[in-house]
């Protein structure tokens, strides 16, 4: 694991922040500005919270107000009816939240995009009315003078501001164990392609669930301990819109998906907001809520990821410029286009079988009747004209599209309606038309998170990355952002994300699209040396000359129906394939 993915600096600059922070409420002696002292940790806790599940997986939560709420009434509803302490209170508070996220998530995952969003944003709002209907408008923490300590009530805010702070502190470890783990990974490649993240092996359901639950768990601890400080709730305090809202405008100014990105907006923000409603609110009222409307639109005009990725990139590109002259040009280097190390095997057994496979949409046809064979250690080439189903055909193997009709065998087990992560993890990798790289991550970052799908630890997940990403010729480009790669990269890169996941068998959908001559032949001589190493191959391509040399055998699909299979150079010469597919100037040209 590389030095980057420990957590020891950013813990030691988070705890002194925090120890300096609660150094200031020795000097700040005005009672309000005391508050808001203990209030702003709670909030960027909050925020985090929200950063956990929003910010990593991409998947807008505008109802974090329901956790939030319901932690605070844990605490004053247990207070009240059943004299618990608060120190007992804040980890069911916690509690509550697990079982809440878990409860949310379950329906709420089925939607996606805006009506997830929208959907989450339901909750909060239907507690409101359901607390108000339970009779409790207004709740008041009752007093301990008896036994102040025992419930969380000190004569000062320096004992709100430690535990404050402590919280903090554990929200901001949670988050970086989260984000330099699987977790993390996992979740900013759900978040920047959902689909690859599948085919990757990534159990998307999973991890999103996971997330929500320890978010929820943050939230509703951090609104409990609101609660202890606040004293008073009403319903409209803890779960109207301006919660959720705040979280979100927190996460989004400072920038979504890195632990910094929420303490930068509550740094910013809650102090300017607070002390321009103390010091002008009863002259301008609402200036807080102007304040974040304009801190937002700034934000989309000249950041729109946020302030934290804004400066991050402003000074990688000077840092880029500065080396640009003395660095020399970035290339493909290593075993692309090596001879396999050992001969080609010859096909065993077989490995995939196909039989009378039908998908259809509508009216349309796409794939009908379709059967064949694909045995162990072969590189079968599926060719045909646009629109033959050879995409839909490749999409109902490894799970994104499920059969009509049909069984789809693999190793002897039919496979046919499992999930993508599934058949990923039985031993299928994959790699698309239209490239989906996860743009945010590096080369390596992108491969380890098929790395992961057979590794027994982290080391291993990132060993078997790293071999990855050094069998197709990218070791110097590994900490290279995929956004900035060449076509022919970012082929080898999707190429490697499969290869690490150890399949015995691998889907290339036309592997080739976009590439020049040169390109083209140094990714096929690739491509051969794959059965040497124990990867069966299934190839959709048009670039018949370089399939023919290539492949051990065709299967030539028309209009979704299977029209015939065999040998390269006999099937090239067919004259239905010629016909269908290839037209007669190849024919002649290839006599």
């Amino acid at each position: 694991m590389s030095d980057r993915r420990k957590i020891g600096r950013p813990l030691a600059v988070i705890l002194a922040i925090a120890a300096v922070w609660f150094a200031m409420s020795f000097v700040i002696e005005n009672a309000y500005y005391a508050l808001l002292l203990t209030i702003i940790p709670i909030w960027a806790t909050f925020a985090i919270s929200w950063n956990i599940f929003s910010g990593y997986s991409g998947l807008i939560s505008f109802g974090h107000a329901a956790f939030f709420g319901l932690g605070a009434y844990t605490i004053a509803l247990t207070s009240l009816h059943f004299d618990l302490t608060p120190w007992f209170g804040l980890p069911l508070a916690a509690i509550v939240g697990v079982v809440a996220g878990a409860v949310i998530g379950y329906p709420t995952f089925r939607l996606s995009g805006l009506y997830f969003a929208l959907a989450m944003l339901a909750y909060p709002l239907s507690m409101v009315y359901v607390f108000e209907w339970l009779g409790y408008q207004e709740i008041i923490l009752p007093m301990r003078p008896e036994n102040p300590l025992w419930y969380m009530q000190f004569g000062s805010y320096h004992g709100y501001l430690a535990i404050a702070l402590a919280l903090l502190v554990l929200s901001v470890l949670l988050s970086l164990m989260i984000e330099r783990s699987r977790f993390g990974l996992s979740l900013l490649a759900i978040k920047q392609n959902e689909l690859a993240a599948e085919a990757s092996g990534v159990d998307t359901f999973r991890w999103k669930m996971r997330a929500l639950v320890l978010s929820g768990a943050l939230a509703a601890t951090a609104g409990g301990l609101y609660a202890v400080v606040v004293f008073v709730l009403t319903p409209g305090s803890v779960f109207g819109v301006i919660i959720s809202a705040q979280a979100i405008i927190l996460s989004l100014f400072g920038g979504a998906g890195i632990v910094w990105g929420p303490l930068i907006g509550a740094a910013t923000l809650l102090p300017l907001s607070e002390t321009l409603h103390a010091e002008l609110g009863s002259v301008l009222p609402g200036i807080q809520g102007l304040l974040y409307g304009v801190a937002i639109m700034l934000v989309i005009l000249l950041a729109p990821e946020g302030i934290y990725w804004r400066v991050r990139d402003l000074l990688k590109r000077r840092r880029g410029e500065a080396g640009a002259a003395s660095a020399e040009p970035r290339g493909v280097a290593g075993p692309v286009g090596a001879k396999p190390s050992a001969p080609r095997p010859q096909p065993g057994e077989t490995l995939l079988s196909v039989r009378s496979l039908s998908k259809t949409y509508g009216g349309l046809k796409a794939v009908s009747d379709v059967s064949f064979d694909v045995r162990e250690g072969e590189i079968l080439g599926i060719i045909g004209p646009n629109g033959a189903g050879k995409t839909t055909l490749f999409n109902m193997l490894n799970g994104i599209v499920v059969p009509d009709a049909g069984e789809i065998r693999f190793e002897g087990r039919d496979i046919a309606g499992l999930k993508p992560n599934r058949v990923c993890r039985l031993g299928i990798g994959r790699t698309f038309q239209v490239v989906r790289a996860f743009q945010r991550m590096g080369v390596l970052e992108n491969v380890a998170v098929g790395a992961y799908v057979h590794a027994d630890s982290e080391e291993q997940a990132w060993a078997l990355a790293k071999e990855a990403v050094a069998m197709v010729g990218l070791a110097d480009s590994k900490d290279t952002l995929a956004s900035t790669l060449t076509s022919k990269e970012l082929r080898l890169m999707e190429l490697a994300r499969a290869l690490a996941s150890r399949p015995r068998l691998v889907l290339l959908d036309e592997p080739l699209a976009g590439l020049g001559s040169t390109e083209t032949e140094e990714l096929m001589s690739m491509v051969a040396t794959l059965p040497a190493h124990g990867i069966t191959v299934i190839i959709i391509e048009h670039t018949i000359g370089a399939m023919v040399d290539l492949a051990d055998r065709f299967v030539v699909l028309d209009h979704g129906r299977f029209l015939t299979q065999g040998a390269p150079r006999d099937v090239t010469r067919d004259p239905r394939v010629i016909e269908a597919y290839l037209g007669q100037r190849w024919a002649a040209k290839h006599a």
